[in-house]
Formats: C-alpha cells, structure tokens, sequence
C-alpha cells in the first residue's frame, strides 16, 4: 500500500505519524525511502521539462521579436518606396507578431514560476528523504541495542542547491557570532 499519493504529501508528512500505526517500523521506512526516491526522480524531472519549457518560450520570444523587427523594417522599405499599401500589411504583421511576444511572455513568466516552485520542492523532498534515512539509520541503531551516537547517513546534496550556499550561510552564521 503506497503512503504518498501525491509528492506534497512527501513534503507535508509527519514521519512519526506514519510510523506510529505499523508494526514493522523499519520495514514501513524501507517502503516510505523507496517512495521518496521515485518522487525525488519525478520532481528532478518536473524541474528539468520546466527548465526546458521556459529556455524553449525564451527561444521563441527571441525569433517572435526578430521577425517584429524585420516587418518594421519591411514596413519602412515599403513606405520609402511608395507602396503604401503593402508598408501598412508589414505593419499588421508586425502587430501579430507583438502580439504573439505578449502571450509567449506570459506563459514564459508562468513557466518560470512554475520553475522556480518544482525546485522548491525538489529541496524540500530531498530534505524529507534525508530525514527518512536518518530516521531508519537510527532505528537500525537502537536495535542493535548499542548506545552509540545516531550515525550520520551520507547523502547527495540536492542539484539545485550546491554545498556552496551551505558554506556561505555557515560563514554568515561565524560572522554574526563573532560580532
């Protein structure tokens, strides 16, 4: 029986809770770590097909805006030349093609948007699986009946977020401590 039906729900879950009813806990957290792995493979994908929609309306606005500016020029040829008629049909195209840059901005601020939210949670998810794998690693701990400290489990950093902003906010936090 899958416990998440939804990756929010990875997000919002309280791990204790889901524990509380089962039997087997280490068994449960075993299934709730494999869950999370496919939501966290899902959600790198959501946030690559989001990345890749925004770099491809940029693209278009791009194109949308070189034929803009090649109607205008057509519509100054076209005057300068006496034909009036045909620098007022380069004008409408011109318009259209203004008009298609509005939309694709939109959508490209929504794709953006939408962007920045899936690697949002993205972040989140990895941090809800590295909490899981803490979590079991610590209940294998506790079985094996050794006061040891909780090991710690070594995981990979999520992509969207490299080691770097970690080691920026630690020297933030030695500032502010020394000051």
């Amino acid at each position: 029986m899958p416990f998440f039906s939804r990756l929010t729900d990875i997000v919002t879950c309280s791990l204790s809770d889901l524990l509380a009813g089962v039997d087997d806990p280490d068994a449960a957290l075993g299934e709730i770590i494999a869950e999370m792995e496919l939501g966290r493979r899902g959600a790198a994908r959501s946030v690559a097909t989001a990345a890749d929609t925004a770099a491809r309306l940029s693209r278009e606005i791009a194109e949308q805006q070189a034929a803009a500016d090649r109607w205008q020029s057509e519509a100054k040829r076209e005057l300068a030349a006496g034909r009036e008629a045909e620098a007022r049909t380069a004008l409408l195209r011109r318009r259209d093609a203004a008009d298609v840059i509005a939309g694709l901005r939109q959508e490209l601020s929504s794709a953006e948007e939408l962007h920045r939210h899936l690697q949002t949670t993205a972040r989140a998810l990895e941090a809800r699986l590295n909490d899981a794998k803490r979590k079991r690693a610590a209940l294998a701990a506790g079985a094996s009946g050794a006061d040891a400290p909780r090991p710690f489990v070594e995981t990979a950093p999520a992509a969207a977020r490299p080691d770097d902003d970690i080691e920026l906010e630690l020297a933030a936090l030695r500032a502010e401590l020394e000051a």
